[in-house]
């Protein structure tokens, strides 16, 4: 396969990645800020996942004549989708417990980040709490959990994608 052609694929694959994810971020502000739909715990880290993303396809961007570094990239933007595969696979777990199993409410991030440790903070995160097992919102029957849980999946599979095709051509030049 030719370098200049897959170096290409791989360019449009970081923007499609830098792209979805700003769509994605931008509709739950919206959804935050205009719908009043406050993100839970869970989100809040599903987020975090989503920049880690958009921000390991920047920097590919700016090294996209470097395979190795474009690479090393793939790996970092898989973990993340990985990250958010485990934090969406919870909400959406979450979310289809029965009413008398789902955890109880907590007191919320800013009280969290006043009383806790930073350790504990981001436990907390990951663990989410009541609130995330509300479902608030749905498109075509699937909630915001389950949207996100099959954008991970997407984002994942094109880390692999990226991973192996630049790691088994040749470099030319």
């Amino acid at each position: 396969m030719n370098t200049r052609t897959s170096s290409f694929s791989a360019l449009w694959a970081w923007v499609f990645s830098i792209v979805a994810v700003a769509c994605l971020l931008g509709y739950g502000y919206y959804l935050q800020y205009v719908e009043y739909l406050d993100p839970c715990p869970l989100c809040i880290t599903q987020r975090m996942f989503y920049m880690l993303i958009a921000g390991a396809s920047a920097l590919a961007l700016f090294a996209y004549r470097r395979r190795a570094v474009q690479r090393g990239l793939s790996l970092l933007f898989m973990l993340s989708a990985i990250g958010g595969l485990a934090t969406a696979g919870r909400q959406v777990w979450m979310q289809h417990l029965p009413p008398e199993k789902v955890p109880e409410c907590g007191l919320g991030l800013q009280h969290w980040l006043a009383n806790e440790s930073p350790l504990q903070v981001v436990a907390l995160l990951f663990k989410g709490d009541g609130n995330c097992a509300e479902v608030h919102w749905r498109f075509l029957g699937l909630s915001i959990g389950e949207w996100s849980l099959g954008w991970f999946i997407g984002f994942f599979l094109l880390g692999l994608v990226l991973f192996f095709r630049l790691g088994s051509e040749k470099h030319v030049g």
